[in-house]
């Protein structure tokens, strides 16, 4: 079976940690784009094309519960996984309340990482097929053949 790569966004302020984590998803064969912070992952965001994001919580400036309301208000079929290190687990919950796919603990076990990944991919794949499903049934509808 083909794989098809995921089209990944990784946002963190951590500049190491995001040329390591994208060096790691690459060699699995996924297509990765990064930012250092919300701004940067929301322009990123604007070109399109991404299927899953890993959002760090604890960012300057705008931080990931911020980034994520805006990715999901925005886009909201875009999966967003969040990061987090300094023990913030209650932070990361707060984001799956507001629509984040799941969250990790830095560091995470790469294997976990890649199980969260294809998971959240397969989800904005079945939303997205569930969404060209009712248009065509909307379509079909319009032009009476329903």
């Amino acid at each position: 079976m083909i794989k098809i790569p995921a089209k990944v966004l990784i946002v963190d302020d951590e500049k190491d940690f995001v040329e390591m984590f994208s060096l790691r998803l690459e060699q699995q064969g996924e297509k990765v784009s990064t930012a250092y912070s919300g701004n940067e992952a929301l322009k990123a965001l604007e070109k399109g094309g991404i299927d899953v994001v890993f959002l760090d919580i604890r960012m300057p400036g705008m931080d990931g519960i911020e980034t994520l309301k805006q990715i999901k208000k925005l886009y909201p079929i875009v999966e967003v996984i969040m990061l987090t290190g300094h023990g913030s687990t209650e932070t990361a919950v707060d984001g799956m309340k507001l629509g984040a796919f799941d969250y990790l603990m830095k560091p995470a076990d790469f294997e976990d990482i890649k199980i969260k990944l294809e998971n959240a991919r397969k989800r904005k794949d079945e939303h997205e097929e569930r969404i060209r499903q009712a248009e065509v049934r909307l379509l079909l509808r319009r032009s009476g053949d329903v």
